[in-house]
């Protein structure tokens, strides 16, 4: 290339700028090839990252759906649970309450069997006094029944002797007028 740059001829300056030419737009397609294919592998590692990144979402959704219905299960299996042992306190207190309640009734009964067994032993006990009180009356009547019959009777008695004590004196006076007018 020595040479080259010694001789001033113009065909040689004009091959040897299209050399120069030739060479740079080498350089440039090689540098264009290059950046093109730093962008093709840019682009794919990033379309590869991306594709990563898509494969290890899908992966994660599969799993996530097929997990899924395990889940839904074991929610279904608690909620059940739940539900059971709800109702299983539930019944527990039902019967405590049905228990409370027949503790209750049965108190009741009970009372009310005492209190009609008390009204029935009062009322026999008022029965009888009434009986004791009829029969001391009743007697008493019979009592004093006697004493007026048996003052009337006196009575009688004490009236008849004063009538025959009156006819005795009335029978007395005509004697006794006689006598005197003697």
């Amino acid at each position: 290339m020595a040479a080259d740059t010694q001789t001033p001829d113009p065909g040689l300056a004009e091959i040897r700028d299209l050399k120069r030419t030739v060479f740079a737009l080498r350089e440039e397609l090689e540098r264009a090839r290059a950046d093109t294919a730093d962008a093709v592998r840019q682009a794919v590692s990033g379309a590869n990252a991306e594709i990563a990144q898509l494969k290890a979402a899908i992966g994660a959704l599969r799993d996530e759906l097929q997990q899924w219905p395990i889940r839904r299960d074991e929610a279904a299996r608690t909620a059940q649970a739940a539900n059971l042992d709800e109702i299983k306190q539930l019944k527990a207190g039902v019967a405590a309450l049905r228990d409370t309640l027949e503790a209750a009734r049965l108190r009741e009964e009970t009372s009310v069997r005492q209190a009609v067994i008390a009204a029935q032993d009062e009322i026999a006990q008022l029965r009888a006094t009434a009986a004791s009180l009829r029969e001391a009356l009743e007697q008493a009547k019979f009592s004093k029944d006697a004493e007026i019959a048996a003052a009337r009777a006196q009575d009688r008695a004490e009236l008849a002797q004063l009538q025959a004590t009156v006819r005795a004196l009335r029978e007395q006076l005509p004697a006794a007028s006689a006598k005197r007018a003697k």
